[in-house]
């Protein structure tokens, strides 16, 4: 294994790489990297579970089935995956007698026939079928019926037969409602006038028997309920998650506060749609069955609970406007505070260094005054809709009561009748003190649910109506065509019309003043960002083409401003490849400089770097920033700005050890420092947004120290690659 390089060695799990065939097999090939990107992948092997949400991802319906022998697995549904021991797979083509023709992805997925009996000693009993998804193409109207929020109320329709056992129980727990007004109507009725103990017991028995069913199908309710939401939860925040991680950076909104206090939201929204909610709507229908017993008990008393019923419903309608314009600006208040707060935390050094505490506490306790404002404008406006269903309530039995105090001097109802009267009326009214609750917090969660549709109608980088290729091995070179490009909300561009090809294993140094695209350059390079005009071509294609996950395998970049997560430096270097061994990191770590300052700390790689790397100076995030870059040993290399915070022998080892595995890869290097030019043979120099000067290194060197670059047009040297026509300047 000595000398034997990262890039020669595949990681994909086979699992995956029998999905990724299999999709070839249907005629619609995808890459493993487009199949792995976005999956929960954890230290562990990859679950059939996670396999089939990339399927589901890519286009593909699949699901795992018990199959306890190989003759079950018919052969009209193949070809299918087979679950082997050791968390292994391969895709079964046919069976024909003691033979099975296979693929594995450890022989390169080249067919092979096996005997039967061995592959059945390999197999776990459960395969894994699938099928393409029909799908319409852009010929098809684009009109729908309902503009409704899919994403949401399909994950909430998906779980409904759950919620029919959650019907069923409320039926009959409110039918057992009934039960109790008619034992007291009964008792004071029959039984204690006629002293009727024996009916007194069968009575008692009859009513504790139903108070158990009632127990039980409570308690099994709101479990049914419970799993539901638990499930939907999950599903949900999953799909917001996984519409973040895939957002165009060009489309992500402005404050990353305000982005995290719309993700927060989803807490409302998952309070409105709980459990409390839906058991009042389930036991509202009820409602009119408790009123006609009470007018077929009580006769006109009925028309008590009848009347409040409609003025109840009425009020909390009406307190719905202004609950909108609060909700609405407490909704803004709150967005701004977590802003503000987010802002502030990420940078308090430089609030304490600056000293900004003073200007700080006055924008918080403005914006914290505007929405403790707006809280208790709408809190009192819930409390006036809960209060007025209770003041409802309760004038209701003692209207109820008065009534039939009449009724009874009148001959017309009976004591144990008004005393069941009286409770069901309570229990029609029951209800409405939840549903008023409910309203009061329906405009909170319409905003909520109207912030989290904006987040998920955002343009992502991978959209469902665009078709991806496996394009395969391509040649490592990069070509930007009339490219020009500008940050949103930014009218200046940052690059215009640029024209320049590197051509595989160059090695090219990117330089200009500060503020002239650099950096802008790299982040097209591997689609952080889309051109305004132009293209972007790796190995000749149009990254547009590509899979965002597909090009960014193939490219190692370096950011200029370092980011580390939380947790140990391992964890940092191999926070995209979870499966990576203790070799390629190590192998990474030691091209980048990190063994030399973890090896004197006690815990090795397992150093902590805090959060955002603040436990680590700046030239340490660096390495371990250009580590992560390195992993996978890519074929080209985006190294922006590698050593800005690395002192002269750091940097001069570090430059020793890029040289070393530099052989036949494609260099792209952003730097300030004159000394990181010995990597390259080429330079361009970028000036405001445009190349003013590309060609061998030492002859753009020497005309810039000559002064002989202008801006009206890039200067071009012998053995720089020619650009494409450029369209006359203007003045």
């Amino acid at each position: 294994m000595r000398g034997l390089d990262p890039a020669d060695v595949d990681y994909t799990p086979p699992l995956i790489e029998c999905m990724a065939f299999l999709f070839r097999l249907h005629g619609k090939p995808v890459s493993t990297r487009f199949l792995i990107a976005g999956l929960p992948m954890s230290d562990g092997p990859v679950q059939p579970s996670a396999c089939i949400r990339a399927a589901r991802t890519a286009g593909m319906a699949s699901s795992v089935v018990y199959r306890p022998t190989l003759d079950r697995i018919s052969s009209l549904t193949l070809p299918c995956i087979l679950l082997l021991r050791q968390e292994k797979a391969c895709v079964l083509l046919g069976l024909n007698g003691d033979k099975a023709e296979v693929l594995f992805p450890e022989t390169g997925m080249e067919p092979r026939t096996v005997p039967v009996d061995e592959l059945t000693k390999e197999y776990t009993g459960y395969a894994m079928f699938a099928r393409l998804e029909g799908k319409l193409d852009r010929r098809a109207s684009e009109i729908k019926l309902l503009k409704a929020k899919r994403w949401f109320w399909d994950t909430l329709l998906h779980f409904l037969p759950i919620y029919k056992h959650v019907l069923f129980a409320s039926v009959v727990v409110n039918l057992l409602t009934i039960v109790s007004p008619l034992f007291f109507m009964n008792v004071y009725d029959r039984v204690v006038p006629n002293s009727a103990t024996e009916t007194l017991w069968v009575l008692a028995i009859g009513i504790g028997i139903a108070y158990v069913f009632d127990f039980l199908l409570r308690n099994l309710r709101s479990y049914f309920v419970d799993v539901a939401g638990r499930n939907a939860d999950i599903v949900l925040a999953s799909r917001l998650m996984n519409q973040l991680m895939t957002l165009r950076l060009d489309a992500k909104p402005d404050s990353t506060g305000s982005l995290a206090n719309n993700l927060r939201e989803f807490e409302s929204l998952r309070e409105f749609f709980g459990s409390t909610t839906l058991l009042a709507l389930v036991d509202l229908p009820f409602l009119v069955l408790f009123v006609l017993i009470v007018c077929f008990i009580g006769g006109p008393i009925g028309v008590v609970p009848m009347l409040a019923v409609p003025i109840v419903v009425g009020i909390g309608m009406l307190l719905q406007l202004p609950f909108q314009r609060v909700a609405e600006a407490g909704f803004k208040e709150g967005m701004q505070k977590n802003a503000l707060l987010v802002e502030i935390i990420n940078g308090l050094e430089t609030v304490k260094s600056s000293l900004a505490e003073g200007r700080m506490q006055h924008a918080w306790e403005k914006v914290v005054g505007m929405s403790a404002s707006s809280n208790a404008h709408s809190k009192g406006l819930a409390n006036i809709s809960v209060t007025m269903s209770i003041l409802f309530t309760q004038l209701v039995s003692v209207t109820v009561i008065i009534w039939g105090v009449y009724r009874i001097s009148d001959g017309l109802l009976t004591m144990g009748g008004l005393i069941a009267c009286n409770m069901l009326a309570s229990r029609a009214m029951a209800p409405l003190s939840q549903v008023a609750a409910m309203l009061a917090r329906l405009q909170q969660s319409r905003m909520a649910l109207k912030s989290l549709d904006m987040l998920m109608n955002l343009p992502t980088e991978r959209p469902e109506d665009r078709p991806y290729v496996d394009f395969g091995p391509l040649e490592h070179s990069m070509v930007f065509e009339s490219v020009s490009f500008a940050y949103p909300g930014s009218e200046r561009l940052a690059l215009e019309n640029v024209n320049t090809t590197i051509r595989p294993g160059e090695r090219v140094g990117i330089i200009g003043r500060m503020g002239s695209g650099k950096s802008t350059l790299g982040r097209l390079a591997i689609g952080l960002y889309q051109p305004r005009d132009g293209a972007v071509r790796f190995g000749g294609v149009d990254i547009r083409q590509m899979d965002m996950a597909d090009l960014r395998s193939r490219v190692g970049y370096l950011a200029q401003d370092n980011y580390l997560f939380y947790g140990s430096v391992r964890d940092n270097i191999a926070i995209g490849v979870p499966n990576a061994d203790d070799r390629m990191i190590l192998r990474a770590a030691t091209i980048a400089g990190v063994v030399d300052f973890v090896r004197g700390h006690p815990a090795g790689f397992g150093m902590p770097v805090g959060e955002r790397g603040m436990a680590l100076s700046g030239g340490q995030r660096q390495a371990v920033a250009l580590a992560r870059s390195l992993l996978h040993d890519p074929d080209v290399l985006i190294l922006d700005e590698p050593s800005s915070n690395m002192d002269n022998s750091s940097e001069m080892a570090l430059k020793r050890r890029l040289a070393e595995i530099l052989d036949k890869k494609t260099l792209i290097l952003v730097t300030h420092r004159v000394s990181m030019l010995d990597l390259v043979d080429r330079l361009i120099v970028l000036d405001h947004g445009r190349v003013v000067a590309d060609g061998p290194k030492q002859a753009v060197l020497a005309a810039l120290r000559g002064d002989q670059v202008r801006a009206a047009g890039p200067a071009r040297f012998s053995g720089a690659p020619a650009p494409a026509p450029r369209p006359p300047q203007q003045g």
